[in-house]
């Protein structure tokens, strides 16, 4: 049955199925790279970096700062959830706040509210935690706003390991349609 196999398709299929294994074992791989990026963030809660000055990276995420609103350059409500799990609207401003040499933009998330018309704010000190955006979500509120849920390296997706069972799942289901395919052709043959 061996010597019966079609060369090239077979090259190809059990290639392709190679080639999923090997990216089932990387996403197994990226999993763990995951999980210890979500405690490394974890742990950086307790811990402050200069925002904007210390950049913009994923290396100052979860990490309490402070900015000064000198001046507000845009106002957008977008989608928020308060700390008590209420749905609702996040009070984002674009301010210029005082950096090392220029006057940088940086995303600000102030509050929440329902009330969109309630809110007033000319600027200021604002104290917080750094989120991927990057932006500062404002602990506490500011401006008579009620708390913005804060910032959780849990909710970082780590779904790795889903991946990795489809790559394996893709291979074996290759394999076997083609184990199927070869079968149904030989015995044609025959």
């Amino acid at each position: 049955m061996i010597r019966q196999l079609p060369v090239i398709p077979t090259i190809l299929v059990v290639a392709a199925a190679g080639v999923m294994v090997w990216l089932g074992f990387w996403q197994l791989g990226r999993a763990e790279e995951k999980a210890e990026l979500i405690e490394r963030y974890s742990q950086a809660g307790t811990q402050s970096a200069e925002f904007p000055d210390a950049g913009t990276g994923e290396d100052v995420w979860f990490r309490r700062s402070s900015v000064d609103c000198t001046e507000i350059v845009s106002r957008d409500p977008v989608s928020g959830t308060a700390a008590n799990g209420a749905k609702g609207w996040a009070m984002r401003v674009v301010c210029k706040a005082k950096s090392e040499g220029d006057d940088a933009g940086v995303m600000v998330d102030l509050g929440f509210t329902r009330d969109l018309n309630a809110f007033e704010w000319e600027g200021g000190m604002v104290e917080g935690v750094i989120a991927p955006g990057p932006r500062l979500v404002a602990d506490p509120p500011v401006a008579d706003l009620y708390p913005l849920a804060k910032p959780n390296p849990g909710d970082l997706p780590n779904n790795h390991l889903a991946y990795a069972g489809q790559w394996f799942f893709f291979a074996l289901t290759a394999l076997v349609i083609y184990f199927f395919a070869v079968r149904s052709k030989l015995k044609r043959r025959d």
